[in-house]
């Protein structure tokens, strides 16, 4: 009986962490014993202090994504994010080693890892398809577009001034907004900058919007979750200067002028991630987030 073909695993990393590198020699043994061939960015290979004993692939384009069946992330969840919109919607499957501090986006902790790997090396995992936000922004006479796992926010930037911002669903207007700025997050996002700014927690498998103000000058104004076929738009009237400052998972970051206008609506494809027919979501908020718990 002829041997299956290897299976194909990416590996990103946080190479500015230490525990990378001290983790990557065993994940090479690891492949070598199981019949997995790796795929490393370039990114990595650029970074390595030493040689690299093993043979292995770069991942040098984006569409070398489809070559792979996983990709393996190592860091923390802004190691996960960036990962998702290097994948974009090629569809790879991902699965979050956490390195970091909080980690609530990688559930595999360190210690667990090779349990995992060995599972996902069998086939023994479940995908999750978490939502994806687009956002086209006409800036300037520039249009510009972006695609988010967690969130897009827009903000007062460096500026003291809180900002008047109006907002549209499917052509209806919501509400104008005088705050610090709005978030407009995923599912997956509600856990995220959403909820330290009062936002609601929204399991990660239901497709919905959550528009979220930050500290809005008024108590009428909370947040909103809206159907995840609704088209937003948001513009930013009366507002005297520009420097309106527009973050993508945190990450990316631009600067809108006054006359600006943003549409978020859900994107046509979705992040896929790896998790287990074990796992449970509401124990990994109580453990990492302290849901549900009475103060000790």
């Amino acid at each position: 009986m002829p041997a299956s073909p290897a299976k194909q695993i990416g590996i990103w990393g946080n190479t500015e962490k230490p525990a990378f590198w001290d983790i990557l020699p065993h994940i090479t043994s690891w492949a070598s014993e199981n019949n997995i061939h790796l795929h490393l960015t370039t990114r990595i290979v650029e970074n390595t202090t030493t040689d690299i004993a093993f043979d292995y692939n770069v991942i040098e384009t984006a569409d070398d994504f489809h070559k792979l069946d996983f990709l393996l992330a190592l860091g923390g969840d802004g190691t996960i994010l960036s990962a998702a919109r290097a994948i974009g919607p090629r569809e790879t499957p991902m699965l979050g080693i956490h390195l970091g501090t909080l980690g609530f986006l990688a559930e595999v902790t360190v210690q667990d890892m090779f349990t995992a790997l060995d599972r996902v090396a069998k086939d023994d995992f479940i995908i999750l398809e978490r939502m994806v936000l687009k956002c086209i922004v006409n800036n300037g006479g520039e249009s510009m577009e972006f695609y988010a796992l967690n969130d897009i926010t827009l903000d007062r930037g460096s500026s003291h001034r809180l900002i008047n911002s109006t907002l549209y669903s499917n052509g209806n207007r919501v509400a104008r907004y005088t705050a610090d700025g709005l978030i407009i997050s995923t599912p997956t996002g509600s856990t995220a900058y959403s909820l330290s700014a009062g936002g609601p927690i929204v399991m990660p498998d239901l497709d919905a919007i959550v528009v979220t103000p930050i500290s809005p000058h008024t108590l009428t104004l909370r947040p909103i979750v809206i159907p995840d076929d609704s088209f937003l738009e948001i513009t930013f009237p009366d507002n005297p200067t520009g420097g309106i400052a527009l973050a993508v998972d945190g990450q990316v970051q631009e600067t809108l002028d006054v006359d600006a206008v943003v549409n978020i609506s859900k994107a046509d494809y979705k992040t896929k991630m790896i998790t287990f027919s074990d796992s449970n979501y509401f124990d990994v908020l109580s453990k990492k987030m302290g849901w549900g718990r009475r103060g000790e």
